[in-house]
């Protein structure tokens, strides 16, 4: 009897094998492409080492196409670049009575050039909409061009939008203090470099 119980289990579980081994291997299959859909798609959007530094390239050469040459000069020398402020006026107003710091994934910062007095921060931020690759950070000269697009194109929507802090709240103060020498010394280098007869007049002039 116990026998005969046994052989009618084993016959029972083989039947119920044969049953549903194409489920089985159908799961199995259907596991085996999501996994490999998966790894595909992380290769293709998220894993690929040469992507983000390719993607930087091209930012950095579209902006050098917009800015001017010496504006293009200090963010490759100095990683960031210097925008006079106006609230409508001549962007590169030299005696405008303020300016900003433009800087990648960092709040843009607002100083008086005369006496290097940090005003306020304002940080805004400008998504990767772009498809398929789209991510809440742009490549750092893209981010740095679109903050002068919108500080150049219109300043006093920007400042209305973005959110203002006091110097300090996101960078070192200190650290901007030391960008505003670094700047002042390039200032000087560059202007003399291209155009050493400014350098000579003003030899002469002292």
């Amino acid at each position: 009897m116990t026998l005969a119980l046994g052989t009618l289990a084993v016959v029972l579980i083989v039947l119920l094998w044969e049953l549903g081994r194409p489920r089985v291997f159908a799961g199995f299959e259907r596991v085996r492409v999501q996994w490999a859909e998966r790894r595909g798609a992380g290769a293709e959007l998220g894993y690929d080492p040469g992507r983000e530094r390719r993607a930087e390239l091209r930012a950095r050469t579209l902006l050098r196409s917009c800015v001017e040459a010496e504006d293009w000069a200090m963010y490759r020398d100095l990683g960031f670049l210097r925008v006079r402020g106006g609230l409508g006026g001549p962007h590169r107003d030299r005696e405008a009575g303020y300016a900003y710091l433009i800087y990648p994934h960092k709040p843009i910062v607002a100083y008086v050039p005369q006496t290097r007095e940090l005003l306020n921060e304002y940080c805004v931020a400008f998504p990767d909409e772009s498809k398929p690759y789209g991510s809440s950070r742009l490549p750092d000269s893209d981010d740095v061009l679109a903050k002068w697009m919108a500080l150049t194109g219109d300043e006093r929507g920007l400042i209305a939008d973005a959110n203002m802090h006091l110097p300090g709240r996101q960078i070192d103060p200190d650290r901007v203090r030391r960008d505003l020498a670094r700047l002042s010394a390039w200032e000087r280098e560059h202007d003399g470099r291209t155009d050493p007869g400014r350098r000579a007049d003003s030899v002469r002039a002292a």
